[in-house]
């Protein structure tokens, strides 16, 4: 994944969520409920999916463990990327029973959000198997979230798209309107930052004949309809990477399989999130 400083990012995603729930006070005096244990009782704890999944997200749990509590021994039996059936055991987490109680939900928060996004991306992924079709994310993630729910759309078996708006051009109709023309715009971007992948959103043919002449990288057919599919891969004769957005469900993914693009993008793999059900119980 392009400019992804992704382990500096675990420690800072779960240092700001723990400084959330303890309000930025020690796991001892912050966690008012967990002080009614006894400091000194151990017990054995197992995190548990309640349904299918893939899973991702093992790396921000095991990091949540240690920052409340570096003495905690967790065991995963799953890895990120994983397919793993209902009720079956992701790890074991031995250690204080204060520190377990937490850690869990913090814990289970990155775990079930990360799972959700891996397993939807798993599934569009099975649906465009085998049509040459690339499942791309977008930038609509939750704030403070980018890094790590584009990383579960790769452990789901998808591509990330840019990153940020640092790492490639996607100029859509505000930028047109703002700098005159699909073909100024263009221009503009190859002359700021040569080399840098520049790619064009469009709602109409007119716009996508404009692109192609452009001569931009690729072309985002933001919301076309199957006649207005057909005709713009006639019109583009693959001098263009074609990519569709807009409005992907199950039954569309299967019926882009029809059509000769390269790209799909869906901003549901990472805001339309079902969090996946999983437990953590104290044995």
């Amino acid at each position: 994944m392009q400019s992804m400083t992704l382990p500096a990012s675990i420690a800072s995603d779960v240092a700001r969520a723990l400084a959330e729930d303890l309000n930025n006070q020690r796991p001892e005096v912050g966690d008012i409920t967990a002080a009614l244990i006894p400091s000194d009782h151990q017990v054995k704890a197992t995190i548990i999916t309640r349904e299918d999944c893939i899973l991702c997200g093992t790396d921000w749990a095991q990091a949540t463990f240690e920052q409340v509590n570096p003495e905690l021994i967790v065991n995963w039996q799953a890895n990120d990327g994983q397919r793993c059936e209902a009720n079956s055991v992701l790890c074991t987490i031995s250690g204080s029973a204060r520190s377990i109680l937490t850690a869990e939900r913090t814990a289970l928060n990155f775990l079930q959000t990360l799972s959700a996004t891996a397993t939807t991306t798993a599934h569009y992924v099975k649906l465009l198997e085998g049509s040459g079709i690339t499942l791309l994310d977008t930038r609509k993630t939750i704030p403070g979230l980018r890094l790590a729910q584009k990383y579960a759309v790769t452990c789901g078996g998808g591509k990330n798209h840019r990153v940020g708006l640092y790492d490639a051009f996607l100029i859509k109709e505000n930028h047109i309107l703002a700098c005159g023309s699909i073909h100024n715009a263009v221009a503009q971007a190859r002359a700021n930052v040569p080399g840098k992948t520049i790619e064009v959103e469009v709602e109409t043919l007119d716009e996508l004949a404009q692109a192609i002449d452009a001569r931009a990288d690729i072309v985002m057919l933001d919301n076309f309809n199957d006649e207005m599919l057909s005709q713009a891969i006639k019109i583009n004769q693959k001098k263009v990477k074609l990519e569709v957005s807009g409005n992907i469900t199950d039954r569309k993914l299967t019926k882009l399989r029809e059509f000769g693009i390269d790209f799909v993008s869906s901003g549901a793999l990472t805001k339309d999130l079902q969090s996946i059900d999983l437990s953590l119980r104290i044995k």
